[in-house]
């Protein structure tokens, strides 16, 4: 197989080598050929060396040292925050069933999605609502916190709230 392919390799090469020849036609014009004319004497022509040129170098200011400086982006959103729940404080829900706003500005690009983070676990779906629902979650300290998703890649997570969630208890 490996012989096979050597000898593709070269027979595609082949065209790259081919000798040009400069010749006159019937009509008294110069032509050109990669074949020797039949009939008609004609001389090989010598080809200058092809142009090159290097490819220019990205200007960076001296004393920087591009491979560990990461490149910096400003973040997508000014602001993104959770609101709903006071950070460090009591969520009263018998239920266990609260909502929470993300709070985002600018608005939510349309190719983003939101993804909330109960416990750093995703919980839900990523989305592009705002006001987001939890359900049936179990009383006692949580961890909360959203993230804005572009595909599967996380691009900015909110701060995290902490809370803790009281509940009847129903033996």
């Amino acid at each position: 197989m490996r012989v096979h392919c050597l000898y593709l390799l070269l027979l595609a090469a082949l065209p790259a080598a081919a000798q040009i020849y400069r010749y006159t036609d019937a009509h008294g014009n110069p032509a050109y050929s990669d074949q020797p004319p039949a009939g008609v004497s004609g001389q090989a022509v010598e080809l200058a060396p092809l142009n090159r040129i290097e490819a220019p170098r990205p200007l960076i200011p001296p004393g920087v040292d591009p491979v560990q400086t990461p490149p910096s982006r400003a973040p997508a959103y000014t602001t993104l925050e959770l609101s709903g729940v006071p950070d460090g404080g009591v969520v009263r829900a018998n239920n266990g069933s609260f909502k929470v706003e993300v709070r985002l500005q600018p608005p939510l690009h349309n190719e983003h999605r939101l993804r909330l983070l109960l416990d750093d676990q995703p919980y839900g779906q990523p989305g592009n609502v705002q006001d987001l629902q939890l359900v049936n979650i179990d009383r006692g300290k949580h961890r909360l916190l959203v993230q804005v998703l572009d595909g599967e890649r996380v691009i900015q997570q909110s701060p995290a709230l902490t809370f803790t969630l009281q509940r009847v208890h129903r033996p």
